[in-house]
Formats: structure tokens, sequence, C-alpha cells
């Protein structure tokens, strides 16, 4: 469910009035996602997205993603671009709520994944790194490895409710993580997605019918941070089978096609297991406190944390860079 906000459409024609994109044509809600309320729209001028920006997003942010996004969409990578009102304005207020209204990208997402939406996925991501250097603000990763502590303290009451035992597992892998991080440094950082799964992602057949990334939506989570933990995000989304085992093969091919088009160095391919491991824990434990604190009856879908503990012990049993493809 990601309509949590209704707009009438008295307050959508006055909210429409103050863009230059036409007469309204047809309008309905986005049954997918969970952060934000998502509307299809259809003007004279033709189809866009309505975004009002619900409770979990900070209004004081909402800048840094609108902002990279036009960023990065006028240096070529496929995503959304905000369009301004008459005033030059992107960012406005509708029904009590932060609203933008942006480009509307074809394609499909794709519900399986198969081995040749890999390597698509890996250039891309590549390009979005690489086209988002020069983009001049700085947003911190409130979920990176210095939020993860604060993060399982507010689970504790009740995380052994999901597996027994479950806390003081993560403690161990925890501590161990956060030894093993790269320093300050060591490795490039930049403007990161953070959040690139499937359902972000997607895809049309070019002209020889394989599959090419269209279009890289959700950029709600994007923050400035280590490049290669984008890369080990996208080896927890994508590249583990429904039985829960992990695919060498997608791995190999997101890496490489990622590697040449942005040439990974050799501390990010020493650091990615650590990093799968630190993506892993970033999901386990946002599903985890999603568990633990939505109340019964919630709009808010709940999903599986332990989906994310098979892959954090996957990763944690890594020998080497190797064993997971890099």
């Amino acid at each position: 469910m990601a309509v949590y906000t209704e707009v009438t459409d008295e307050a959508l024609r006055a909210f429409l009035a103050e863009y230059d994109i036409g007469g309204l044509l047809a309008f309905r809600g986005i049954a997918e996602g969970v952060e934000n309320s998502n509307y299809a729209l259809r003007t004279e001028r033709g189809d866009f997205i309505l975004t009002l920006y619900e409770k979990r997003v900070d209004p004081a942010e909402l800048p840094y993603f609108l902002g990279l996004m036009d960023y990065l969409a006028a240096r070529g990578v496929p995503c959304p671009t905000p369009v301004d009102g008459r005033d030059g304005e992107a960012l406005r207020s509708l029904c009590g709520r932060p609203a933008a209204i942006c480009t509307f990208l074809e394609g499909v997402w794709p519900r399986r994944v198969r081995p040749e939406h890999l390597a698509p996925l890996g250039a891309e991501l590549g390009r979005l790194h690489l086209a988002g250097l020069g983009f001049p603000v700085y947003r911190p990763n409130a979920l990176g490895p210095g939020g993860w502590p604060k993060l399982l303290d507010g689970c504790r009451a009740r995380g052994d409710e999901v597996s027994p035992g479950l806390i003081a597992e993560l403690d161990r892998h925890l501590a161990d993580m956060l030894a093993q991080w790269p320093r300050d440094g060591l490795l490039p950082d930049g403007h990161i997605h953070a959040d690139l799964f499937p359902d972000n992602v997607f895809f049309l057949p070019d002209a020889a019918g394989k599959p090419r990334v269209s279009g890289l939506i959700d950029f709600y989570f994007a923050c400035t941070d280590l490049l290669a933990y984008d890369v080990a995000v996208c080896l927890n989304a994508w590249c583990f089978e429904a039985d829960g085992a992990f695919n060498v093969t997608k791995a190999r091919a997101l890496i490489g096609a990622y590697a040449a088009a942005r040439p990974l160095t050799p501390e990010e391919r020493a650091a990615l297991p650590v990093m799968c491991r630190g993506a892993a824990i970033r999901f386990l434990l946002t599903r985890l406190y999603d568990w633990t604190h939505t109340p019964p009856g919630a709009l808010v879908t709940r999903k599986d944390p332990l989906e994310y503990l098979r892959k954090l012990r996957f990763f944690a049993a890594a020998v080497s860079p190797e064993s997971i493809g890099a």
C-alpha cells in the first residue's frame, strides 16, 4: 500500500494550476512502495508521477533528493526529473504534505531477477556514481555504520521474539563488522542510491531483445557514502535465489559490468565482503525495527527480517572477495 494521503479532485486541480503541464486527464494511486503516497498523473502534456512525502521523510532533506535527481538526469542517468512549477520551484505542499511532480519513466521492474538483468544494472550503477561526482551537496548516511548500534538498541526489547538468541547474534556480528569497516579515506566515496532493489529499477528490451535499464527510481535513501557500499546493497538485493542460495554468476556479472563503467580499486574489492555484511545488517535491522514496532492494522507491510539474517550469515562466512564474485 502506498497511498496514505488521499488527494481530492479540487485539491489536485488547484495544485496543478501552479504548473505549466496542461490540464488533468487521468489520476490514480500507485499501490507499490512503502514510504510515500504516489500517484500516476496524466495531463495534456504527458505522464508524470505525483509524490506526497509522508512522515518518515524529513522535509528538510527533500531539496537534496530532488536536486540529486535533477543533477543525475541532466547527465544522462535514467532517473525521474523533478518538474518545476511556474515559480521555478519543484517542492511545494499538497493536502498538508510536502509534494513534488516528477517525470514518468517507461519500463517494468523484474518480478524474477534473471542473470541477464545484472550486467545492465551494474553498468548503470557505475555510470550513476560517476555522474554524481560533481553534485556539491553532502548528506550523511543515517542508516550507515554509525546508525546501526542505535537501530539494534531499538530492537532489543522484542528482537528475540522474532528468533531466539537473535539479539546476541547481531551484537557479535556488529562488533566484528565495525572492527573491520574501512577507515575514513581508504575507499572512494560519493553519492549513492543506497536502496537499489529490483522494484526500484525499470527495464525495457533493447533492439536485440535483451534487457536494458530504462529507469532508476526512489532516491529517498540516497546519501553520500562509500561507492562500493552501493554495490554491496545490490549484491544483497539481486544475487540471492528464492531458496536463499547466493548466485555467484549473477554477482560476477554485476561487479564486472560495474567495474567496466567505474573501475574498482583493489581496496574496494578486498572490502566487498564486509561491505556486504554491512548492507545485510542494515536491511535486517530496519526490517526488525519495523517488525517489532509496527502496530496491528498499520498500512505499512512488514518485511521478514530473517531473510537478511540468512544473507548476513552467508557473507560472514565468505572467505574471500572471489567467493562473492569480486
